[in-house]
Parts: structure tokens; C-alpha cells; sequence
């Protein structure tokens, strides 16, 4: 299995919305939220048994931050299930 990184922006009010919609994905590993300087804000490390009574504090808590910045940063780790082809 191979961690694939990508990084997404979003503004203050999408922030909630785009964290709630990545741990919905079954692939996705961590997610590591920055705001607009970089800094890391929140590190949520995505396990095959998260459910909604642990969801529901991540949320409130990014809502709480999302206005606290106009620009987000969030790095989502995704599992892959790609082999490494030789050529």
C-alpha cells in the first residue's frame, strides 16, 4: 500500500464542509488542516472505524477556527492500492 499526498485550499466557510466530505472517503489517511501562513492547525488521523460521535467534535471544532482565517489548507493522505510498475 502507497500514501499519496494532495493538497487542497478552501475558504473559511467551505472548511467544515470539505473535512466532513474527506472522512467520508474510504481512502483518505490523515488530513492536516493549515491555515493561510502554514501552520498546521489540525492533524486528524482517519481510521476504517471512525464514526459520527467522533466526527461530530472534529466538526464543531473546525467550525469554531474556520473564522478565524479566509484561506484553509488541507493536506489529505490518501491509502492507494497502486503497484509500481517496472519499465
Amino acid at each position: 500500500m502507497k500514501i499519496q499526498s494532495e493538497e487542497v485550499r478552501v475558504k473559511g466557510a467551505e472548511l467544515g464542509d470539505k473535512v466532513k466530505e474527506l472522512l467520508h472517503e474510504g481512502n483518505v489517511r490523515r488530513i492536516i488542516v493549515r491555515n493561510g501562513e502554514g501552520q498546521t492547525v489540525m492533524e486528524i488521523p482517519v481510521t476504517a472505524g471512525v464514526v459520527v460521535a467522533v466526527i461530530a467534535p472534529i466538526l464543531t471544532a473546525l467550525g469554531a477556527i474556520a473564522a478565524l482565517a479566509a484561506e484553509w489548507s488541507v493536506e489529505v493522505q490518501r491509502a492507494t492500492d497502486e503497484e509500481e510498475t517496472k519499465g
